[in-house]
């Protein structure tokens, strides 16, 4: 009898993926979730399992490891896991001039951010595709609208999902695969600690995880496409269309100067 799909989703035991995971579960869709924190994984597993009474695994991996993807896809292959919804949400950033960065941790950011969501989607997508069903939620940012000084590789590898992403979505518009681009701006996760980005003020405070997530899904729900939350970043994210690069660029180098 073959096993029902799962929901993956990476990045899953804090912030914006645990609030997927939470959403997903209470809509009654089986969850892998995927982070590096074993102990986070299986404590929200085993709450979500008990709550919804849906099946949920948890695995630890570090997808910022070279060939960590085919790894977790390897795991998935072993436990006859199917995935018809792949959530790539796991990402970090750091916040200081480019050369003063340690350009191991640089690469490593570009690995989790791009890499391995990369080669997750590549992965994933062929029983999808096979199905003429199934839904990717890629999580970019505000950032990746516009180049941000100081913080210049975590907005490009931004800038590379966004971009990606609404290709694919173009891409497989005719095989019934929905594609969703997530670009959420300064949000209450543990984002600014864990990657040592630093706390920013953002005007009108950190969006809760919680909305950023119904945001998605309410795309999801009609078919996709590019999703900003929040009026404001809306906002935002409009008048860069008007305003010279080059003076976007030397006013984010001022918000985000060390």
């Amino acid at each position: 009898m073959p096993q029902p799909p799962y929901a993956l989703i990476t990045g899953a035991s804090s912030g914006i993926g645990e609030c997927f995971a939470r959403a997903l579960a209470a809509r009654g869709h089986n969850l892998v979730l995927v982070a590096r924190s074993r102990a986070k994984l299986e404590s929200l597993a085993h709450e979500l399992r008990e709550a919804h009474a849906v099946h949920a695994e948890a695995l630890d991996l570090d997808l910022s490891g070279t060939g960590a993807a085919g790894r977790l896809v390897q795991l998935l292959h072993e436990r006859d896991l199917q995935i018809d919804l792949l959530v790539n949400n796991a990402g970090f950033g750091g916040r200081r001039e480019f050369w003063k960065l340690p350009l191991e941790r640089q690469a490593e950011m570009i690995r989790l951010n791009v890499a391995a969501l990369v080669e997750l989607t590549y992965l994933l997508l062929p029983p999808m595709l096979e199905a003429r069903r199934g839904s990717i939620v890629n999580v970019s940012s505000t950032a990746g609208f516009q180049p941000v000084p100081y913080t210049a590789v975590y907005s490009a590898t931004k800038a590379f999902v966004t971009s990606f992403s609404e290709a694919l979505r173009e891409e497989l518009r005719p095989y019934g695969v929905v594609v969703v681009t997530l670009c959420p701006g300064g949000t209450r996760t543990n984002f600014f600690e864990a990657g040592q980005y630093g706390m920013r003020k953002f005007p009108g405070g950190l969006q809760a995880p919680e909305k950023v997530v119904k945001a998605a899904l309410r795309a999801l729900d009609r078919g996709g496409g590019l999703v900003v939350p929040r009026l404001f970043n809306k906002l935002g994210v409009f008048s860069l269309r008007f305003a010279p690069r080059g003076l976007v660029t030397k006013v984010a180098g001022r918000i985000f100067r060390v």
